[in-house]
């Protein structure tokens, strides 16, 4: 395989790699990175900086210095883009070849096809899932599972519109140097899809889209843009064609969404409330700041706490304000084979999903093809024969940074069941992704890396602030995880010494004395 000069792909080639490692992706790959990727490096700098001034007692609130577009009511986002007119649900997942069709067969209007939280960064894994989104939109898909069952694509009409989920910003891919140096994940799973999947979306007359995460300022949405506008004119390709969706799921991140659907003006498509993330955000930027910030157990922790239902409040209000698409967040169940299971599980969706659409929101996220129905039905009872509701401005809204910030008010313990279920859905969910599985169902519930991030920052912040369990009356100690943790795994199937790794991966993010960034760091530095 021939590469650009100051390219390297370290990674073994396998079947049809070269489909997608095609020279105009390689070449695209190469120039993000020799004219953003020192940008991009400055601004994951700048999140440390911030990072360090909160924890010196510093807070977050809207910017001064961008009040003036906060206050001009003149300007707007694109209006929606082919196939993203109707959002009423969205259902997300890796780009294996199973769930490529069933997500695209569901019946969902969106499928999130995922390669950051639901995907492990494995190196046949970030290819392979591009040569699946690529047959799916030739519609030369299909999968026979070991059952002998056959999957397949329904007619285009029925399918969902693919949105792809890059990685973040923070991110490397090892597998490709440029200049001697990794690239960034997010620009590799950016231009491979554009390149070649995406140039037929364009074809065929939606898309490409984009659903961006974790960013944490507008500067960030900015740098995006830029790769946009790059990536468009270095493949001749319209500006505007690219729409993203950004989603709102870090702290520092809720008090600029104006100026992010700004940034992106011509490229937007809105936002999205990403619950899971945004929690453990929360706890990331605050770690270090004592109870002021102590969050109970994440189950008790629901979108109707004060800060979490001005967050959502707000990010309706403003998306649409600028003409924009307010999506909301994750139902993350998975039907299970107890009826009475799943009888009290959907009515909390459909209470979840009913309140969603009641406030504004214009569609919603599955994360399972069994609840593409519900979600459906609840958004059709508020849209009706309307695609979304950008029309409601909800001018009754104001949210102030006290608002946000007011994580005190949040009701709820912190119990020794809470730090049992944060470990072993830590050490359940790290096997799984060492092992190349990125979505993994552990108690009824679709966990992905946003919620064993939360799981293990709890555990970071409970033991760091010496908390007292509400149940148990015991202080969060190293001995005292230690033991849950030995407990835990003792209970899960196989052998104890088959959750080595994930064990110690696990104690290497949650009680360490310095908190990682990203558990996903160092996970991915001990991956193939």
């Amino acid at each position: 395989m021939t590469t650009p000069e100051g390219l390297t792909l370290t990674g073994p080639l396998g079947e049809r790699y070269e489909e997608v490692l095609t020279p105009s992706a390689l070449e695209l790959v190469l120039a993000l990175e020799r004219e953003l990727g020192s940008r991009r490096l400055e601004l994951l700098e700048a999140r440390r900086r911030q990072v360090e001034e909160l924890a010196a007692g510093g807070s977050l609130g809207f910017l001064p210095q961008t009040r003036h577009i906060r206050d001009d009511d003149t300007w707007r986002v694109a209006a929606p883009a082919p196939g993203l007119e109707d959002r009423r649900v969205e259902i997300t997942g890796p780009t294996d070849r199973k769930m490529t069709i069933n997500a695209l067969n569901s019946g969902a209007k969106v499928w999130l096809a995922d390669h950051e939280d639901a995907n492990t960064p494995r190196w046949n894994a970030v290819v392979e899932g591009q040569l699946n989104l690529l047959d799916a939109i030739n519609r030369s898909i299909n999968f026979t599972a070991t059952t002998g069952k056959s999957y397949a694509l329904k007619p285009d009409e029925d399918l969902a519109t693919i949105v792809v989920r890059p990685r973040g910003l923070h991110l490397p891919e090892k597998h490709i140097l440029v200049d001697g140096r990794p690239v960034s994940g997010a620009f590799v799973d950016f231009a491979l899809y554009l390149a070649t999947a995406g140039l037929r979306q364009i074809e065929k007359g939606s898309g490409p889209y984009f659903y961006l995460p974790k960013l944490e300022s507008h500067l960030e949405a900015r740098l995006w843009n830029d790769a946009f506008i790059l990536a468009q004119d270095s493949l001749g390709v319209e500006r505007g064609t690219i729409r993203a969706t950004v989603l709102v799921e870090t702290y520092p991140a809720a008090f600029q969404m104006e100026e992010i659907l700004y940034e992106l003006r011509e490229h937007s498509a809105g936002l999205n409330a990403g619950r899971w993330d945004y929690m453990f955000s929360v706890i990331k930027s605050f770690r270090t700041r004592g109870t002021e910030f102590l969050l109970p157990d994440r189950n008790a922790v629901t979108m109707t706490v004060p800060f979490m239902r001005a967050y959502t409040e707000l990010l309706v209000r403003t998306c649409h304000k600028r003409g924009a698409h307010a999506i909301g967040g994750m139902a993350a169940f998975i039907p299970s084979k107890e009826e009475s299971v799943n009888q009290a599980a959907f009515a909390k969706v459909r209470d979840d999903k009913t309140r969603e659409a009641a406030d504004g929101f214009d569609g919603s996220w599955v994360a399972h093809p069994g609840m593409v129905q519900l979600c459906r039905e609840v958004f059709t009872e508020q849209l009706g024969d309307r695609p979304h509701q950008i029309h409601r401005a909800r001018e009754d809204v104001s949210v102030t940074a006290a608002d946000l910030l007011d994580v005190a008010a949040t009701p709820g313990e912190v119990t020794e069941q809470g730090l049992r279920n944060n470990i072993s859905v830590g050490i359940q969910y790290l096997k799984a992704w060492l092992s190349g599985l990125g979505a993994v169902a552990i108690f009824n519930l679709m966990e992905d890396a946003a919620t064993a991030e939360i799981s293990r920052s709890q555990v970071w912040q409970w033991l760091h602030n010496s908390v007292v369990l509400a149940d148990s009356g015991d202080t969060v100690t190293r001995e005292l995880i230690d033991r849950i943790v030995a407990e835990e795994i003792a209970k899960l199937p196989g052998e104890a010494s088959e959750y080595a790794e994930a064990r110690e991966t696990f104690l290497q993010v949650a009680v360490a004395d310095e908190y990682a960034d990203f558990l996903t760091l160092p996970a991915y530095e001990a991956m193939d």
